[in-house]
């Protein structure tokens, strides 16, 4: 083992010879340390790497990017492994994406960033409370030791992983799916229903039932005639469709996908070289070899002829990879359960039988039958896929993102993954999966965005509503606004639910989320400077409220988070509720968010620090604004591309200045990674008993900007300027 520092202290730990994750782009000058002792406790025992450190008692545990339980991660085991699991309950151990880094605040901060391909588990207190066991299934892997605050912690470790995936900016609009709008008919009822409700909305999605028999880069001719005319006609309408693409391509002869990958060698072999056999939807299926570069290649360039045809955005799925069955374990189940017919059955017996069948999914021996050939630096490896299992979601999606440069290297295209790894999140960006209509997975939704943007994926959200199961109405309500704040805001249900679109439910629920997604709408200016910011200064966008604040009591908050530089959301999150607690750090003026159309002076409240029970009715959620920090909105449109800065309104608490950039950038090409961007200043400042706006501006088209500025005392102001006069 040798270990480095860098100039900025952090520490380097290199053990053997890991396999490439690719993940580090931004390596910093290291210079080795003689005779430096591990940190931690490492012991290494049968291929495994034991690494314990203690914890003190009040020592606050962060990160782990997606995964179950609260924002303070101590008191459970948890696991990096891409998981397929549709039920996200307290006592599953990992989800779809492996993302090992975290922090420790208390006696002394310090952050962990372990770069290793496999699996990793890591028990925060849970056999022993006293210590943060790490168990690493291998001996070679690097990792990097962050000190400090909270915030440089996470910058080191962000400037190390490289900016994160910026899509375009439709993507910021309101997005809906449902597995399956199943034709092409069915898809312009949706579309239309939006524009005669006077909902905004700019996506809808396409799932598995567009393909033909569930073939990847296969249009159905009888659900989807004239598909390319049907596209064009959707983007007249200024409304993108996004294709779902999954991990298996189908065995079928005559099917050119398969073909072409069976006879250049591109999917992973089982043991004996063969392509390795499972069933997914289609049936049997091989899984291409995507940690090759020619694989990755051949599979980005599928792409490009549903690019051709109009189409700006994917998402990728069940590219953990999900399996249904393997050929070999469907065989073996079926011998035991023909070995048990006309037996009387014991319990140990008849459960070795269940075992059998609900086995057969996502089986860890299976994970262990598959090999890959993976391409490094220094020529192809042979690997097994239970080695690298975390990286096979993540590098899908780096041949997507790769064959969209090779279409449009300046185009920004959207991209929306499942499986990931922390590499990925340079690629694309996620959501949180197979969630439920749950009162609990909007409580877990809250708590997993900072994790995740500790972990570097910005552009993130929840199937807001639930995937499975049946939503309420108020549940429906008090999950979308939340996500008005969640830079990925889509509606995403499963077939046999309770249809989620906004008119499925009474007229009052209609208005309030038609309310809500023009609220959206008027906030997507400032949520995608927010999100350009953190995505440059390697900030948070989410983060939990002792990010800011270095008091006991910040670091016990569960469900409040802080979004971007200037807010603190406080979601309702139980059913039945109208009202709950909140804890100010510091004064804050709360903002009843119910609708951008009727706002007033009586909108604004200041609030003092310390505890407060807060009345919330079903239309009306908490967004806290926090001390001399200034919220923007437009006002609101039908489409992204149809909002402007004609008219702004300026929200603020503000004792003496508050200063606010608003980041702006064209939203459809790569020049914001050239710094050609707008940006308008906008800062307030109190001038005796009233404020001054100024502006420094490089857009061209700035309109009216109406204020209202809460003083300290309370007292709120409303001005207007009007073409640059206060």
């Amino acid at each position: 083992m040798k270990i480095f520092e860098s100039k900025d202290g952090i520490n380097y730990i290199r053990r053997g010879q890991m396999i490439p994750t690719e993940t580090v782009v931004n390596m910093p000058d290291f210079h080795l340390i003689e005779n430096r002792k591990a940190i931690g406790t490492l012991i290494e025992s049968k291929g495994l790497t034991e690494w314990s450190f203690s914890l003190s008692a009040n020592d606050v545990v962060y990160g782990l990017g997606q995964n179950m339980r609260g924002l303070n991660k101590r008191g459970f085991v948890y696991e990096s492994f891409c998981s397929d699991d549709p039920n996200h309950t307290p006592d599953k151990r990992s989800l779809y994406g492996a993302h090992n880094f975290f922090v420790v605040l208390g006696e002394e901060n310090w952050g962990l960033y372990i770069d290793f391909a496999g699996k990793v588990t890591y028990d925060i207190g849970f056999e022993d409370k006293n210590q943060l066991k790490i168990t690493i299934e291998g001996v070679d892997f690097d990792a990097y030791v962050f000190k400090g605050t909270f915030e440089s912690i996470t910058k080191q470790f962000r400037a190390l992983i490289g900016p994160s995936y910026v899509p375009p900016k439709w993507a910021f609009g309101y997005q809906q799916s449902r597995w399956s709008y199943e034709d092409a008919t069915v898809v312009k009822e949706i579309a239309d229903r939006f524009d005669s409700e006077d909902i905004p909305c700019d996506a809808i999605y396409l799932d598995i039932d567009y393909m033909e028999r569930f073939k990847d880069f296969t249009i159905s001719d009888e659900r989807f005639p004239e598909f390319k005319s049907f596209v064009k006609d959707l983007k007249a309408r200024d409304l993108k469709l996004v294709p779902i693409i999954d991990a298996g391509v189908k065995v079928e002869e005559g099917y050119s996908v398969y073909e072409e990958g069976v006879e250049k060698h591109y999917f992973v072999t089982d043991d004996k070289g063969k392509p390795f056999s499972a069933a997914v939807w289609p049936g049997k299926v091989h899984f291409p070899d995507f940690l090759n570069a020619d694989v990755r290649e051949w599979f980005g360039n599928a792409y490009h002829e549903m690019l051709e045809m109009g189409i700006e955005g994917f998402w990728n799925d069940m590219n953990e990879p999900a399996i249904f069955y393997s050929e070999k374990g469907l065989n073996e189940a079926i011998a035991f359960v023909s070995a048990q017919a006309g037996q009387n059955l014991d319990i140990y017996t008849f459960f070795t039988l269940k075992d059998k069948i609900m086995g057969l999914s996502n089986a860890l021996s299976d994970y262990k039958a598959m090999w890959h050939r993976m391409t490094t630096r220094s020529g192809e490896l042979k690997v097994n896929h239970y080695d690298v299992h975390n990286l096979y979601g993540y590098n899908m999606t780096r041949a997507a993102a790769e064959g969209f440069k090779r279409f449009d290297s300046d185009r920004r295209f959207f991209m929306l993954t499942r499986a990931s790894h922390i590499g990925m999140a340079k690629h694309s960006g996620i959501w949180t999966g197979d969630n439920h209509s749950w009162w609990e997975h909007l409580k877990l939704n809250v708590q997993m965005m900072p994790s995740l943007s500790m972990a570097g994926f910005l552009y993130s959200g929840a199937d807001t509503g639930g995937f499975g199961g049946n939503v309420s109405a108020e549940l429906m309500v008090r999950w979308m606004q939340f996500s008005t704040f969640t830079p990925l805001l889509r509606n995403h249900s499963a077939m046999g639910t309770r249809r989620q679109e906004p008119w499925q439910f009474d007229q009052a629920t209609l208005k309030i989320i038609r309310d809500q997604i023009r609220m959206r709408y008027a906030l997507v200016p400032y949520l995608y400077a927010e999100f350009m910011k953190a995505n440059q200064d390697q900030t948070l966008l989410f983060a939990p409220l002792a990010y800011a604040y270095g008091d006991s009591r910040s670091l016990l908050v569960e469900d409040q988070v802080l979004f971007g530089e200037g807010l603190m959301l406080a979601p309702v999150i139980e059913q039945n509720a109208l009202g709950r607690y909140v804890y100010l750090p510091e004064d804050m003026v709360l903002w009843k968010a119910s609708s951008v159309e009727n706002l007033n002076q009586e909108s604004f409240v200041k609030m003092e620090h310390g505890d407060h029970y807060l009345p919330l009715a079903i239309n009306e959620s908490a967004v806290f604004i926090r001390k001399n920090h200034l919220l923007v909105l437009t006002e609101p449109r039908n489409r992204v591309s149809k909002l402007s800065y004609d008219h702004l309104t300026v929200i603020g608490y503000v004792e003496d200045e508050a200063t606010y950039d608003l980041y702006d950038d064209d939203g459809v090409t790569n020049q914001f990674e050239k710094g050609i961007h707008h940006k308008t200043r906008l800062t307030v400042v109190r001038v005796g008993e009233t404020y001054r706006l100024s502006v420094d501006t490089t857009v061209t088209t700035l309109g009216n900007i109406e204020l209202y500025i809460i003083d300290k005392n309370g007292k709120t102001h409303h001005l207007k300027q009007e073409k640059g006069v206060l």
